[in-house]
């Protein structure tokens, strides 16, 4: 342990501020590729990447989404990267608590995403994590908080499940503030420009205009709304004192009734997120029409709109069994992306819709797999069934009703052969 410890000290010794970076989603598509690979790029070299899994401990599949992440940097990124797993304060042993604790500090590539970020404050909250997460960025290290995740590092966070699935009333719950240890009094919100609601408004992470515009209410006069397209990523540079904006959406900052955006490419100074105004012209925030409103015939959410539709039609056709409707939609899937290309269709949409089409494939793999492999593995549940009827008959002596059995699979082609370990049976060729 005295090894690991001064491991941990090595990394300790930068001066140097390092970079938080927060995503509004995709963490794990090709969009955030390049992005992941700048981040390490500007790091000293052999960096320790790890991916902390908090935030999902409660879910079933908080396992698989820990080997996503390592696969995807893996193959995607080109680096490698190690757990450090913190399910619950239930679940960790003190022994294995201190495990991914070490792991933290000995990391200078932190990546934190999907889940529950009400349920991560709760398990974080009473333990070394936010001050180990905050010491990393101030040695030098590269904080990425994701979608839940990036909920969590403001002054407050949104109780997303709570109020969207569960019904509560509209609050705001404790954050780490791991942003304010930089003297950014922030709130930040992932999902900002989500339309996965199609027929109702679930934009500002799924709580739709008329909710969120309570929720800003709620806050505090002098704290920020920071809000994060979706597949878009601020970078803050603590070291340069600057920010820039990756991806293929924009950011929003609001304050005091009124709002800016960044988009793509965008640079600017530290200083707006701290409370100044910056170059760009602030506009003041009227209510938008009702979202079902909103342009909804671009180029983009067209194309979209096609991607999806082909994808329930593939997994629909998947779930009745309907191989030719499944075909088809993978079939017209192809079609569609091959098209987009040729219009000259945004590249990182058409990267992000062969991401669904791969999905699709390995999802179609899955159930071949699944499925029974040729007829007599089809029959046999069934067979085994009638033929334990058919001794429970034979032990009450009851041959008639034990004959009909074997006529009735005789019938179907299965053939009854008694032995001294009991029946077998075979198809008639």
């Amino acid at each position: 342990m005295q090894q690991c410890s001064d491991l941990g000290e090595d990394f300790a010794l930068s001066s140097r501020n390092g970079i938080i970076a927060l995503m509004g989603s995709g963490e794990l598509t090709a969009t955030m590729v390049e992005v992941h690979k700048q981040l390490l790029a500007d790091l000293p070299p052999h960096p320790r990447a790890v991916f902390l899994d908090t935030p999902a401990g409660f879910q079933l599949n908080v396992d698989q989404l820990s080997q996503k992440a390592i696969e995807y940097f893996a193959t995607r990124v080109r680096q490698p990267m190690s757990i450090a797993s913190f399910k619950s304060t239930e679940v960790a042993k003190p022994y294995e608590a201190e495990q991914a604790f070490q792991t933290l500090r000995e990391a200078n590539f932190i990546l934190i995403g999907p889940g529950s970020p009400t349920y991560a404050v709760r398990q974080w909250r009473q333990t070394a994590i936010p001050e180990i997460l905050t010491k990393r960025v101030q040695s030098g290290g590269c904080l990425v908080a994701a979608s839940a995740a990036a909920l969590t590092v403001g002054s407050f966070t949104l109780p997303v499940y709570e109020i969207y699935k569960v019904g509560e009333d509209l609050h705001w719950a404790e954050g780490m503030n791991i942003l304010g240890h930089f003297d950014f009094n922030l709130v930040v919100i992932p999902h900002w420009n989500n339309a996965e609601g199609g027929t109702h408004d679930t934009r500002f992470c799924y709580m739709g205009e008329t909710r969120f515009r309570k929720l800003e209410s709620l806050l505090p006069e002098d704290v920020s709304i920071f809000g994060l397209d979706e597949h878009t990523a601020c970078l803050i540079d603590l070291e340069k004192g600057e920010a820039e904006i990756r991806g293929i959406g924009r950011v929003t900052l609001r304050r005091g009734g009124a709002e800016i955006y960044f988009e793509k490419g965008d640079r600017f100074a530290l200083e707006v997120l701290r409370g100044g105004f910056g170059g760009k012209q602030w506009r003041v925030m009227t209510p938008e029409r009702p979202h079902p409103e909103r342009a909804s015939d671009t180029k983009e959410e067209s194309f979209w709109d096609r991607v999806h539709g082909l994808e329930e039609v593939f997994r629909v056709g998947l779930d009745k069994h309907e191989p030719k409707e499944a075909t088809n939609a993978l079939l017209e899937l192809d079609r569609t992306i091959w098209k987009a290309k040729q219009d000259l269709e945004n590249e990182e949409f058409i990267s992000q819709a062969r991401d669904v089409l791969r999905e699709l494939i390995v999802c179609l793999g899955v159930k071949l797999e699944s499925s029974p492999a040729d007829e007599v593995d089809s029959l046999t549940p069934l067979v085994d069934e009638m033929l334990e009827l058919r001794e429970q008959f034979r032990r009450k002596k009851l041959w008639k009703e034990a004959d009909a059995i074997r006529e009735s699979l005789q019938r179907a082609n299965i053939i009854l052969e008694d032995t001294r370990e009991g029946p077998r049976w075979r198809l008639e060729s």
